[in-house]
C-alpha cells in the first residue's frame, strides 16, 4: 500500500512497453481453452456503493485522521490505543452493510468460471466473501483478521483489539490490525504476479489508479499480453492505460460487464 518502491516492485510497474506487449509467449499466458483468464482488481469504490467509507479522502485524512495517526506502524507504536480503537470502530462498522450488485457479480462470475477467476482486492472488509466469492486476495490485509506480533500467525478475529486480548496460538498480548499500513509491503505479492503473468484479462473495479503496487497493475499485465479494462465512477489516475474504460456506478457497469461475458 505504499507509494514508493519496495520489495523490487518498481521496474515492475513502469509504463507499458508495445514491443514488449507484441512480443510476450503465448506460452507463459496458459489459457484455458475457451475460458478467459480473468484477474480483477477491485479498490474502495466498490465497498463505497454498499456504505462503506472509502477511508481515504481528498483532504489527505482518514475518516477524520491523519494518515500519520493511524496507518503506519509508527503510528501503532507512538499509540497503540487511539489505532486500535479507530479499527474497532471500522469492524463494528462492517456489520451495518452488505454486498451490492457489484460484488453479488463477481461470486456469479466466479461460479460460471470457477479458478478462471482471481479477484484481488486492496479492500479489508469481507463484503466479496459475503457475496460468495471464494477466490479472493486480500493484498492489503483483512480487518476481520489480527497479526500477532510476537509469533506472526494470522487469525480471525471479530472483536475489539482495544480490549487487549491474547494471541490464540502463542498467548502473547501483541495482536494488532491484520492491515497493510504505508510502508509495509502488501500480502501475496508474488501470487498476484503470477496470476497478471498469466491472465487473458485484467479488469480494474473502482480504484483509483494512483497508490502502487496496485497501480501499476495494468501496465504488467499488458506487459503480458492481457487485454485491459477499467470500470470506475470517473477517469482514473490508471485510465490511459487501459485497452477499454467504462465509466459509472459499479453496481451498474459490473453485473452488465458479466453478462456480457458469461451470457
Amino acid at each position: 500500500m505504499q507509494r514508493a518502491a519496495r520489495g523490487g516492485w518498481y521496474p515492475l510497474c513502469t509504463f507499458p512497453n508495445p514491443a514488449r506487449e507484441r512480443t510476450a509467449p503465448a506460452s507463459a499466458r496458459g489459457y484455458a481453452a475457451g475460458v478467459p483468464r480473468i484477474v480483477v482488481l477491485t479498490g474502495a469504490g466498490i465497498s463505497a456503493e454498499s456504505g462503506v467509507p472509502t477511508f481515504r479522502g481528498p483532504d489527505g485524512l482518514w475518516e477524520g485522521h491523519r494518515v500519520e495517526d493511524v496507518a503506519t506502524p509508527e503510528a501503532f507504536d507512538a499509540d497503540p490505543e487511539t489505532v486500535q480503537r479507530f479499527y474497532d470502530a471500522r469492524r463494528a462498522a462492517l456489520t451495518t452493510v452488505e454486498p451490492n450488485r457489484a460484488h453479488r457479480a463477481l461470486a456469479e462470475l466466479e461460479a460460471a468460471v470457477g479458478d478462471d477467476l482471481l479477484v484481488v482486492t486492496q479492500n479489508i472488509d469481507d463484503l466479496h466473501e459475503r457475496a460468495g466469492s471464494q477466490r479472493v486476495v486480500h493484498m492489503h490485509g483483512e480487518l476481520l483478521s489480527a497479526l500477532c506480533r510476537a509469533c506472526g500467525r494470522r487469525t480471525p478475529f471479530r472483536g475489539a483489539l482495544s480490549d487487549h486480548p491474547p494471541c490464540p496460538v502463542c498467548g502473547a498480548v501483541d495482536l494488532r490490525p491484520d492491515v497493510v499500513w504505508f510502508g509495509e509491503v502488501p500480502y501475496r505479492m508474488q501470487d498476484i504476479q503470477q496470476a497478471l503473468a498469466s491472465c487473458e484479462l485484467f479488469v480494474s473495479v473502482g480504484t483509483s489508479g494512483a497508490v502502487y503496487p496496485a497501480a501499476g497493475f495494468v501496465q504488467l499485465a499488458r506487459v503480458y499480453g492481457a487485454r485491459t479494462l477499467e470500470l470506475n465512477l470517473e477517469p482514473s489516475e490508471g485510465s490511459p492505460y487501459f485497452h477499454e474504460a467504462r465509466h459509472g456506478p459499479a453496481g451498474l457497469l459490473v453485473p452488465d460487464w458479466v453478462s456480457q461475458l458469461v451470457d
